[in-house]
């Protein structure tokens, strides 16, 4: 008993000296803080400012070593990440772009850090604050940018000077860009109201074929996803098309060498000469951290688009890919071309084309800006889904269930290029007019591929 109260007694000064190992948690008032309506402040005032601020809050459970070691590394990683005292200082397109990550955080369940509401309840976001974030960013409330002015009789636009693949640099924390990202399969697209983007999530043969067998609880080695970005332009028809090209992202799977990036590699190039986004190898924290929530899709938000059946829901898109199998063709496994919105309708189609029409959008056939001249033998499809909200992010919709598919056959010099069309729940052949017909291929021969460096 003695020595047991020894013991008891060294453990309590252990424990009491231990108190002293105090670094400390920098406070200082707001020099920059969030611009957002008051309602909007009070909720993250409420249940993000414990760790996304320079105030500091602390309760008395949290001050107690080591638990406070743990508690600083905590405030201290989240303010590296996100600090609403300073976010202000930022341009206003960056704060937005910040409060939707912080809504995907919420909604997706992770943030406040489930760890943290244990302890301190009172921070959880309740539905109606939920809804109130939502209904302040208002996602779908600004216009696309009007389509550029081009020069008097001329009917090409302007597109940027070519870009030569193989001299664009690694990204800043070695990953290499990819310089066959243009000839891989679409995976699915995503029309994107929080920046205004329209965006081709494109695959190579590895993801395709993972995705094609449901194959991706984890993603196999080898996997490389590319989502392409370009500004929304609204054009005089009231379709929303691709205008300016912005970005390519890379995702690349090798769970050994990226063991420490969640096993994927990471990178971003912006601009039409694909400059490198990170000035640090640091700036993958971003990536990390924007995806962390997937981590049980292997970290991946994209629901690809295929007809592979997995257990758990939200985790591929199998509505949208319903075209049935007795469709002349499988336009779901060919290239794509470009793709629009039609906002009031809430539609969005793609135009993929087949290997022959490729080579075509490929040369550039038509000239700058124009849509190419496709040969004999190359076939259009144009399939069009209704939209409906991305689960897994708030201001994204993605395609649902198909309400058509039209193709477009180029025939030999002399006879008809053939326009089939198959619409309704099922998918069933029509025999539409003659007119309309020919109104519908001349509208599918005149889409000008989407910008893409290398492409032309």
């Amino acid at each position: 008993m003695k020595m047991l109260g020894k013991a008891a007694v060294a453990g309590a000064v252990a424990f009491a000296l231990l108190q002293a190992v105090r670094p400390a948690i920098p406070a200082r008032p707001a020099v920059a803080e969030v611009q957002a309506s008051s309602d909007v402040k009070n909720i993250l005032n409420k249940s993000c400012y414990s760790c996304h601020s320079d105030e500091r809050r602390l309760a008395w459970f949290d001050q107690i070593v080591p638990a406070y070691w743990l508690v600083r590394h905590d405030i201290l990683t989240a303010r590296e990440h996100l600090n609403f005292s300073r976010l202000g200082s930022k341009p206003a397109a960056a704060q937005k772009a910040a409060l939707y990550e912080a809504v995907n955080m919420i909604q997706l369940g992770a943030m406040p850090l489930p760890s943290f509401l244990k302890l301190h309840p009172e921070a959880r976001v309740k539905p109606e604050e939920l809804a109130s974030l939502k209904a302040y960013l208002a996602p779908w409330s600004a216009a696309p940018n009007p389509p550029p002015a081009t020069a008097s009789g001329s009917d090409s636009i302007e597109v940027p000077a070519p870009v030569s693949l193989s001299m664009v640099q690694p990204e800043s924390n070695g990953i290499p860009f990819d310089p066959n990202f243009g000839s891989w399969r679409p995976l699915s697209t995503t029309d994107r109201g929080d920046n205004n983007t329209l965006r081709f999530i494109l695959g190579n043969d590895i993801a395709v074929k993972a995705a094609r067998e449901g194959a991706i609880s984890p993603w196999p080695d080898g996997a490389r996803f590319a989502k392409v970005a370009w500004q929304q332009e609204a054009s005089p028809d009231g379709l929303v098309r691709p205008g300016k090209f912005v970005q390519v992202e890379l995702m690349v799977k090798d769970a050994r060498r990226y063991k420490d990036t969640e096993g994927w590699g990471w990178g971003r190039w912006r601009g039409p000469d694909l400059k490198p986004y990170g000035n640090d190898a640091g700036f993958v924290n971003e990536c990390t951290g924007c995806h962390r929530p997937m981590r049980g899709e292997d970290y991946v938000f994209t629901l690809p688009i295929t007809n592979a059946k997995i257990d758990r829901e939200e985790t591929v898109n199998n509505k949208a890919a319903a075209p049935p199998a007795n469709l002349p063709y499988q336009p779901l496994e060919w290239g794509a071309i470009t793709m629009y919105v039609e906002p009031t309708t809430h539609t969005t189609a793609t135009l993929y084309g087949n290997d022959a029409a490729m080579r075509a959008v490929t040369t550039n056939s038509g000239g700058e800006g124009k849509p190419p001249a496709y040969p004999t033998g190359a076939v259009l499809a144009l399939v069009t889904w209704n939209q409906r909200e991305d689960p897994h992010w708030f201001g994204g919709r993605i395609p649902d269930a198909p309400q058509s598919v039209e193709f477009v056959s180029i025939a030999t010099e002399g006879q008809k290029n053939e326009y089939r069309r198959f619409a309704g729940q099922s998918l069933l052949e029509e025999r539409p007019a003659a007119g309309a017909a020919e109104l519908r291929m001349s509208f599918m021969l005149s889409l000008s591929p989407a910008w893409l460096p290398g492409r032309f």
